[in-house]
């Protein structure tokens, strides 16, 4: 009897603790038929961060309220718009909850200005299978349904039966299991980008039996962190599988407020913010530099412009400005990033390994595949103005980069675009004089190269 109180109890306090936090609670249907559903809990005093929230179960069913709607006064409380997503089970076709979450995704970003929330300011959360989902989405997804973040609570990551959950293997992939290039994309530690796969917190239990923690959450941390991106990784002594936000749980008020304090570590730029899409090569990326997200030349370019502007990097190692190249940059999902960012100010700078020679041999067509590159930049909404960077000095022959003929064939193409197309021309090879800037490799700049590339890029563009 006395247990039956308490959890009357408690469930009482729940209500009121939503109904304190929570100004709107309604619920929309994602399929047609309401098989896939969005409930929808819109906080009184919105911070205009949103969440949407995966439920785990395997891909055979839904953990839905300890991981899912239980959660709703902790995010109002905080002024977040909160999401829960009931998704169709895959049977075997993972199109069907990949689906429902990238559709979840777009909805709440059309709705933002209805429901007070910021459209770069969305974020997945996900547990377990949903943990799966919710970094299938991070992954995977174009840029209007990818999050802006993403929270992983003892996430399955891998698709290899060997080594993962072999229910939501089977059940995701289902007669594609098999299939080795299948299992190694959805195994999403692999399909993790540079700069494009959104930054993460992931929260596990060492004694988790069910999903084993080090193939699946800490081999997404490591991909992460070898790719520059920023990732946290939070991993309890015990707890097992699926706490979710059981308040029994040893370690929920240190769970809850390590997430506080993960929420609070950032903030989205303005919606109004002058948007600055760098497009580059390994040299934009920040090959080389230890945690590039935060230390190669876009992100200190940041720093210098301020908080009204966004600078996104998409730069992307070892691509080309040729479309005959080997890695073309117009077939990377950087480039359709890029274009999706809907840039004010675009700093494209290619070139470096165009020199090689398996490259150049298509250099005619250089002028040519940089007016096209110009022309799908012009003609995007936003109007961006463009700048042409000229490629840095290669000290050495690395990777086959010929310095002659970035000197003698591609400056002068650049040039010559900018000139007749009117695009800003930023010199970088004149200002970027002094070896000691390099890499050992005699070809990327290190972390001081890079922060006089933004310097000099910042000169060029403060006056728009």
């Amino acid at each position: 009897m006395k247990k039956i109180i308490l959890t009357t109890l408690a469930l009482c306090l729940v209500l009121f603790a939503t109904a304190q936090a929570t100004a709107r609670q309604f619920v929309l249907n994602i399929t047609p038929d309401g098989a896939s559903t969005l409930t929808c809990y819109l906080p009184a005093h919105s911070s205009g961060r949103a969440i949407v929230d995966c439920p785990g179960g395997g891909y055979s069913h839904l953990a839905i309220d300890h991981e899912g709607h239980d959660w709703a006064p902790y995010f109002n409380e905080k002024g977040i718009a909160y999401f829960v997503l009931k998704y169709r089970m895959p049977n075997g076709d993972r199109s069907i909850p990949m689906g429902d979450a990238c559709q979840a995704m777009r909805m709440v970003r059309d709705s933002a200005a209805v429901w007070g929330i910021n459209p770069m300011d969305v974020g997945i959360m996900g547990f377990s299978a949903g943990g799966h989902l919710a970094s299938t989405v991070s992954t995977h997804a174009e840029f209007d349904a990818r999050p802006n973040f993403s929270i992983l609570f003892y996430p399955v990551i891998s698709m290899d039966k060997k080594v993962s959950h072999h229910g939501s293997c089977e059940n995701f992939l289902g007669k594609d299991q098999a299939n080795p290039d299948l299992v190694r994309s959805f195994s999403n530690q692999n399909s993790v980008e540079g700069h494009l796969t959104p930054r993460a917190y992931i929260i596990m239990a060492n004694d988790d039996d069910v999903v084993p923690p080090v193939t699946n959450g800490i081999a997404y941390y490591t991909a992460m962190r070898n790719a520059g991106n920023e990732c946290a990784l939070t991993v309890y002594p015990t707890g097992g599988h699926g706490f979710g936000f059981r308040p029994s749980y040893a370690f929920h008020e240190q769970m809850l407020s390590d997430l506080s304090q993960w929420l609070d570590s950032f903030q989205p730029p303005k919606q109004n913010a002058v948007r600055v899409a760098c497009i580059g090569n390994s040299i934009t990326d920040g090959y080389g530099i230890d945690m590039a997200e935060q230390n190669a030349y876009p992100a200190v370019l940041q720093g210098k412009l301020g908080e009204g502007y966004c600078v996104k990097n998409y730069g992307v190692s070892g691509n080309t400005l040729l479309r005959k190249g080997n890695l073309p940059y117009v077939q990377r999902m950087a480039w359709r990033d890029a274009l999706a960012f809907q840039p004010d100010i675009v700093i494209l700078k290619l070139g470096t390994n165009d020199s090689k020679p398996m490259n150049w041999q298509y250099g005619a067509d250089f002028e040519s595949d940089l007016n096209a590159m110009i022309d799908t930049l012009e003609a995007l909404p936003s109007n961006p103005k463009i700048y042409l960077a000229t490629p840095i000095p290669a000290y050495s022959h690395s990777w086959s980069i010929n310095d002659s003929v970035i000197v003698n064939g591609i400056i002068p193409v650049i040039k010559k675009v900018a000139r007749k197309r009117k695009c800003g021309l930023i010199d970088l090879r004149t200002a970027f004089d002094d070896p000691k800037l390099i890499l050992t490799d005699g070809i990327h700049p290190s972390r001081k190269g890079a922060a006089r590339m933004a310097e000099l890029i910042y000169e060029a563009i403060k006056e728009y």
